[in-house]
């Protein structure tokens, strides 16, 4: 293992350590707070910042009100260290050295992640049932989500079931982000229907290959020069001995060339954030928003919560913030968890699958089914692992 990554992984082994002393707190992140001003209530020189390269900045504006973070101070209150989550896989570290040094670096985020197979009876709504079942509130509303037009919940009985293969991860014992489902099934009246995710494309479709994800709306919203940027989750950088993320895609373009809605949705934030300059985040209302940072200026009239139609004027390409040069930094986020938007925009219309894709998903699908109607029979069902939750409003929304 590489000496550097043996150290990361001994400093936060150190930190959770810390996690059992008076002096550590789990704090929410202040609304209104930024990352400069955090800096200068603990009398952390804003150098630290403005020595920062363009990606690690940006990192910085995507720092989210009342999400948790966890800050170490002596016990004379002098800061010591923080964590500072700004996704679901990677973390701000900033720790003070024995010189009275201040140091930054970006960390994974050490959390458990888990797979779980459950069948709940329906005794009284879905919603109640899977809430009770599991303690997420989430998993009704994706579940719904997948099956809209196609099953009517309010007619489930007494006796119904649903079953459901989902991912999630956890933090210290509570919740970090939101289950990913895999697959599911809802019995009514003895009738199945089954939605089960392909990780090839990551769509969903029927036991026989039969696609129901629609095809998303996105449009890049600007004539673009070139990709500058790509959007990077979590990476090891081998020469720079360090982890690294950019949770956008920047595209490279002229000062002042006009940008565009993605989609239509509701302007929930326009003005200054942090090193992403002038910004605009449009909220969608399907669990999807779109950030767009940098811009030299925003379009005459545009005003925060106004409506946007896709392909609407809304702003103009710029330099703002901490930028090397003029782009557009694209932000995609679906309930609160950011994803490559490349990925949703080119994705393909896709109705079914065929050939060897096909016959190697329906094989996979057989085995999960199988593992439903198990658990469906059992009368000792598998639990699902109840997390201490908490619940921010950006992220349980109506998909």
């Amino acid at each position: 293992m590489n000496l550097t990554v043996k150290k990361i992984i001994i400093s936060i082994i150190l930190f959770l350590n810390f996690l059992h002393s008076a002096e550590v707190q789990e704090l929410p992140w202040p609304k209104g707070e930024s990352f400069l001003t955090f800096l200068e209530k603990y009398s952390i020189p804003q150098k630290l910042y403005f020595d920062l390269e363009k990606e690690d900045k940006e990192l910085c504006s995507e720092i989210v009100a009342d999400k948790r973070f966890y800050l170490y101070t002596e016990d004379n209150g002098d800061f010591n260290q923080v964590l500072i989550p700004v996704s679901d896989d990677i973390q701000l570290h900033i720790y003070k050295e024995s010189n009275g040094q201040f140091k930054f670096q970006t960390l994974p985020i050490n959390y458990e992640e888990y797979t779980e197979t459950i069948a709940v009876p329906i005794s009284v709504s879905v919603s109640h049932d899977l809430q009770q079942a599991t303690g997420d509130v989430t998993l009704a509303l994706q579940l719904k989500s997948l099956f809209k037009g196609v099953v009517d919940f309010r007619k489930m009985q007494k006796g119904d079931f649903v079953a459901l293969k989902y991912k999630k991860k956890s933090l210290l014992g509570r919740r970090l982000g939101l289950p990913e489902l895999e697959a599911a099934m809802v019995e009514i009246r003895g009738k199945k229907y089954y939605r089960i995710k392909n990780s090839r494309d990551d769509k969903y479709y029927n036991e026989k290959g039969k696609g129901f994800t629609k095809s998303y709306f996105f449009k890049i919203p600007l004539t673009y020069k070139r990709i500058s940027s790509v959007f990077t989750k979590k990476r090891w950088h081998p020469v720079l001995k360090r982890y690294r993320a950019h949770l956008g895609t920047d595209f490279a373009a002229p000062r002042g060339r006009k940008i565009y809605a993605a989609a239509g949705g509701k302007v929930e934030f326009k003005g200054r954030k942090g090193g992403y300059g002038n910004t605009i985040i449009i909220n969608h209302h399907n669990g999807y928003k779109t950030l767009y940072a940098h811009q030299n200026g925003f379009k005459k009239g545009l005003k925060r919560g106004q409506r946007v139609k896709k392909g609407q004027h809304i702003g103009y390409v710029g330099t703002t913030g901490l930028s090397s040069g003029p782009h557009l930094h694209l932000g995609l986020y679906k309930n609160g968890r950011a994803v490559d938007p490349m990925k949703v925009i080119k994705r393909p219309k896709t109705n079914g699958l065929s050939g060897k894709k096909k016959a190697t998903f329906i094989a996979n699908a057989k085995k999960i089914i199988s593992n439903f109607n198990d658990e469906m029979k059992s009368e000792n069902r598998t639990q699902a692992t109840k997390l201490n939750r908490l619940t921010y409003k950006s992220e349980v929304k109506k998909l």
